[in-house]
């Protein structure tokens, strides 16, 4: 097993390989990062606009108008990319081990983990450390409910909503309703949500496209 160490770790990070996460420079960068992070969530409600320049220094993009409620947790943060206007409540969880799109308007409940890593099923590969990361991608203006897991490789459509507790295992597309474990497309948003926002409790103010 003499090849590992030869391995380009950093660049099959990245690349959608299998690869060996306890290479020396990937810890030490990736400690670079968490001490950005921890930055983050030392800071006091009031210190809002601090709080705005570390998330730059933090995240590998991060639009105008976001905010996140600490504690956030990433593995990285830099491999994350948000848009405009972006609301994060507590305890988003972010195994940005390789690249999490976030776009702009979307809106994080309470306990949500997106990941993008995962561990070979074989023993022999996962008794070594190995670890793969495929990509997660989501639209505009999507709503994700309180404690949902979105899964490596899954992308989620624009205007979507994913319900509380949904285990997010495959592509759910635009302007749809989905929910359950595993996620699934329950209907789609449609002219009664211009009525109704819960049930039957009516939407009492204009609506203006």
């Amino acid at each position: 097993m003499d090849y590992l160490k030869d391995l380009d770790n950093k660049a099959r990070m990245v690349g959608e390989k299998v690869y060996f996460p306890n290479d020396e420079s990937i810890a030490a960068a990736q400690l670079d990062c968490l001490e950005i992070l921890y930055d983050y969530n030392a800071t006091r409600p009031h210190d809002g606009k601090k709080r705005a320049e570390i998330l730059k220094k933090l995240f590998a993009e991060i639009g105008d108008g976001c905010y996140i409620e600490p504690p956030l947790h990433a593995n990285w943060g830099s491999h994350t990319h948000f848009g405009k206007n972006v609301y994060a409540n507590f305890n988003l969880t972010l195994v940005d081990d390789t690249d999490i799109y976030v776009g702009d308007g979307v809106m994080f409940a309470p306990n949500v983990v997106v990941a993008t890593a995962g561990h070979p099923i074989l023993p022999f590969l996962r008794k070594k450390q190995a670890q793969y990361n495929l990509p997660v991608h989501i639209g505009k203006n999507v709503w994700i409910g309180a404690g949902s897991v979105i899964l490596p490789g899954v992308s989620i459509g624009d205007n979507s909503v994913i319900g509380a507790g949904s285990i997010v295992t495959r592509d759910i597309p635009p302007n749809v309703v989905a929910y359950g474990n595993p996620c699934r497309v329950i209907r789609e948003i449609g002219e009664r949500d211009r009525k109704y926002f819960y049930k039957d409790r009516e939407i009492d103010i204009p609506l203006d496209d």
